[in-house]
C-alpha cells in the first residue's frame, strides 16, 4: 500500500525546459538523492525521482511528448514544502550553490522554521520543520 514501507502515497511531478539543470540544482543546492533517471538517447529527461526523507518528487523535460506533457504545458510554477531536520544547514548548502533566497530561516507563529527559495525555472520550494501528523 503507498504511503507505507517507505512509500510515499503523493509525488509532486514537475516538468522543466532543462530537466538536466534541474536535478542537479535540486540534488546540490537543496539537498535530494536522485533515485532513478531514465533518458532517451537525445538526453530528453523522460522521467526521474529524487528523494528527501521519506518523500519524493518526479521531474522530467517539457516538450517529451505524451498526454501529461500535454496537459502540463501552460502549466505555472508550482510550490513544494519539504520537511527538513536542520533548516539553517539546508538553508546554508542553498545559499553556497546560489540557490535565489525569497526568505531566510524564519520561526513561524505556527511553531516550525522555515525558508523560501526559487528554483532556476520559478517552482517556489519551502524546506522546514513543519510536518504536521496525517491519519489516526
Amino acid at each position: 500500500m503507498a504511503g507505507t514501507g517507505g512509500r510515499p502515497s503523493i509525488y509532486p511531478t514537475l516538468l522543466y525546459a532543462d530537466a538536466k539543470a534541474a536535478i542537479r540544482q535540486l540534488t546540490e543546492a537543496f539537498g535530494f538523492t536522485e533515485l532513478s533517471l531514465y533518458e532517451t538517447e537525445d538526453g530528453t529527461v523522460m522521467h526521474a525521482e529524487l528523494v528527501q526523507g521519506n518523500g519524493a518528487v518526479m521531474v522530467g523535460s517539457k516538450g517529451r511528448g505524451g498526454l501529461f506533457d500535454t496537459a502540463m504545458k501552460d502549466a505555472g510554477p508550482a510550490g513544494v514544502y519539504v520537511v527538513v531536520d536542520d533548516v539553517d544547514a539546508h538553508h546554508q548548502r542553498a545559499l553556497e550553490h546560489g540557490a535565489e533566497i525569497l526568505m531566510p530561516p524564519t520561526d513561524q507563529d505556527y511553531g516550525a522554521r522555515d525558508y523560501l527559495a526559487r528554483d532556476a525555472e520559478g517552482n517556489i520550494w519551502s524546506f522546514g520543520t513543519y510536518a504536521p501528523e496525517i491519519g489516526g
